[in-house]
């Protein structure tokens, strides 16, 4: 293989990764994402000679990493809200989201009954997940467990399962069952300490 057809390739793998960070729903993976496709820019712009092109691409980088950095300085403020799962707040929400909710979920339906739970994570004042589900006895059966575009940091979920495991606690919950039904959301549940529970289900303890 040529040196030219090598600085094209790295050139068209340079533009993929631009593009693919442009799909990318959390702000944190598009930065990351971003920052790399300009770092192969800027070794492609240097390979062929092209300096304005690394010149701007090393830029980016710049800008890339300012940014990174300043999301993992910033202290975000969380809150768990919880309401009743027909609050009219909820309705909204899962109205608003259900095409989504469906993508990640298909099977989801809604629980109700006076043994369902509704819990709202705030993220900075933003509700960025919902958790639903129904006690019974000391398990909590997940319904649903999402989060909203651009919070997909793996941070809600942290929050919820590990920093206020307290909140299952006081409910006498010691065990979380939830559906893992896409591949994308069993790895989710995976990073948030869930394990294989057979049938298509997960489950974890709580800490």
């Amino acid at each position: 293989m040529s040196a030219a057809m090598i600085y094209e390739l790295i050139g068209y793998l340079a533009s993929i990764l631009v593009a693919v960070s442009l799909m990318m729903t959390s702000v944190l993976r598009l930065r990351v994402i971003n920052m790399i496709g300009a770092i192969t820019f800027t070794v492609y712009g240097l390979l062929i000679q092209a300096y304005p092109v690394a010149a701007v691409n090393v830029l980016i980088v710049g800008i890339n990493i300012y940014h990174i950095s300043r999301m993992y300085r910033e202290r975000e403020y969380f809150r768990v809200l919880e309401m009743q799962p027909d609050a009219e707040y909820a309705d909204e929400f899962l109205r608003f989201h259900e095409e989504e909710i469906r993508s990640f979920q298909p099977g989801f339906e809604r629980p109700s009954g006076p043994e369902a739970i509704a819990l709202f994570v705030l993220r900075n004042l933003v509700p960025a997940g919902l958790l639903l589900g129904r006690v019974e006895g000391d398990v909590l059966r997940v319904d649903l467990d999402f989060v909203i575009p651009g919070y997909r940091d793996l941070k809600v979920g942290d929050y919820l399962f590990r920093q206020r495991a307290e909140l299952f606690h006081e409910k006498g919950i010691r065990r979380i069952v939830s559906p893992a039904e896409t591949d994308e959301h069993a790895r989710y549940l995976e990073r948030m300490g869930f394990r294989r529970a057979g049938e298509g289900m997960m489950e974890r303890e709580v800490d």
